[in-house]
Parts: C-alpha cells; sequence; structure tokens
C-alpha cells in the first residue's frame, strides 16, 4: 500500500492544486507582477424588475488595487455615488457623506486585490464571507475547466466561488441573499479580454434565485491610469475626479 501510495504521488502533476490556499496562491503568483493597480471604465448598469421591465443607468468607476473602488453615478455634477474602501461601503448624497457600513466587497477581492494582496489576507476576508475553505473540487463552466471552492458538486446554495482554470480569473460565485438569507445570489463575470498585464471581465450578470436581476457592461476600459489618491479619500468626494 505505502508503495501505490508513493507512485500517487511520484505521478501527480508538480502544481497540481490540492487546496483553497494553494489555489489562491497560485492567482496570486500567476500575477502580482503583472496585474494593474488601477483601472477606470464606464459602465452601464441595467436592473429588471419582476414584471420584465427594465432600468439603465450611467456609472464612471475607478479602482486601485487593492480594496479601493469609487463609482460616480451619471450625472458626476450631482456629486452622487459610492467609495469601497478599508472593508467599508460609503455613500454619497448631493457630494456628502450619508452612510457607512462595513462591507467586504467580494467582488473586488476574487476579481482584482487577490492579485495585489498577500494570500493570508485574501484567506482571512474569504473565511469572513462564510466560504468553506476546506472544499475545493473541479467542475466545468461555459465549456471550460474550473476550480470551485466552498461547495460540492450539485450544490448552487452554498457560498461559493469559480475560478477559471487555464487562465486562474475568477467567473462565478454564489451567496445566500435577502434579510433571512433563504435566497441565492449568483454572479458571474463574462466575456474576460485582456487589460495590460491581466484581465478584464466588460460583462457581470447577477442573478436572483435562477432570475435576471442586474447587468453591468463595461466600455471605455483602461489599466494602469494614474489617478490622484484623493479620488478614494472621503473627504475629498466632491472634488476629486478622475474624468
Amino acid at each position: 500500500m505505502l508503495f501505490i501510495f508513493t507512485l500517487l504521488l511520484l505521478a501527480a502533476p508538480k502544481d497540481a492544486i490540492t487546496s483553497p490556499e494553494e489555489l489562491i496562491q497560485a492567482m496570486h503568483d500567476r500575477y502580482a507582477k503583472t496585474w494593474y493597480k488601477t483601472a477606470t471604465f464606464v459602465q452601464k448598469t441595467t436592473n429588471y424588475s419582476a414584471d420584465g421591465t427594465s432600468k439603465a443607468a450611467i456609472w464612471y468607476e475607478a479602482m486601485s488595487v487593492p480594496g479601493k473602488l469609487r463609482i460616480d453615478f451619471d450625472p458626476i455634477s450631482d456629486g452622487n455615488g459610492i467609495l469601497f474602501v478599508n472593508d467599508s461601503i460609503l455613500r454619497f448624497q448631493q457630494g456628502e457623506l450619508k452612510q457607512t457600513q462595513p462591507l467586504i466587497h467580494p467582488l473586488m477581492v476574487l476579481g482584482f486585490d487577490v492579485y495585489g494582496q498577500p494570500v493570508q489576507d485574501t484567506m482571512a476576508k474569504l473565511k469572513k464571507l462564510g466560504i468553506d475553505l476546506s472544499v475545493l473540487r473541479e467542475d466545468n463552466w461555459q465549456g471550460r475547466p474550473v476550480y470551485v471552492v466552498g461547495a460540492k458538486a450539485d450544490d448552487l446554495r452554498a457560498p461559493q466561488f469559480w475560478i477559471d482554470k487555464e487562465h486562474l480569473y475568477f467567473v462565478r460565485m454564489f451567496q445566500p441573499a435577502g434579510p433571512d438569507k433563504s435566497h441565492t445570489q449568483e454572479t458571474q463575470f463574462n466575456k474576460y479580454q485582456k487589460l495590460k498585464g491581466g484581465w478584464m471581465a466588460p460583462e457581470v450578470i447577477f442573478l436572483l434565485d435562477g432570475k435576471l436581476r442586474t447587468t453591468e457592461e463595461y466600455t471605455d476600459i483602461r489599466g494602469d491610469v494614474e489617478l490622484d489618491p484623493q479620488l478614494f479619500d472621503p473627504a475629498n468626494w466632491r472634488t476629486a475626479r478622475w474624468r
């Protein structure tokens, strides 16, 4: 038995990923030296109602990796928007800060920050998000092999995230939703395109219990843009601009 086990170990690929931490380490190591540090883009956000109607809006977004994202709602001159910094969400109306809440932004963590912060920081945040970091399996998504962390096969309710096996970028997530957590939100990052030394998904889809609720379409995408640090300072919300 020991001989057979030894042969299996020798036959396993040297770079085989066998745990969620090894996956996060591999993601980090693949792009840490090349991933863009900043990005800007214009986002068309479309929300869909249960009756089939929809309403679209334009958002202007600036990102600094890791952990900082600014969203200005059109028209920018109204001073309305959202700021994600220091694991918090800050909401602004007419240039004034109206609300601050603690929030770990899972899409920032998995889509961007994983490439620009220490592996242990990412693991700690994923744990706080309620993902079971003892579960790793392989699956297929949109015709491509993926790693799945947090849920066993056929479980699409437990908190989990899916990573493209070849490119090691984030493609899918499931999270409990609603006041009583009885609903399930699915997020998809689709149609990836290369951006500088990394990637960007210009299409993001949100579904609630399998029904389409929101789409995001990114245009005018730019990486490694020189950004004023004051963009991410709440005290300078009204005066700082990237466009």
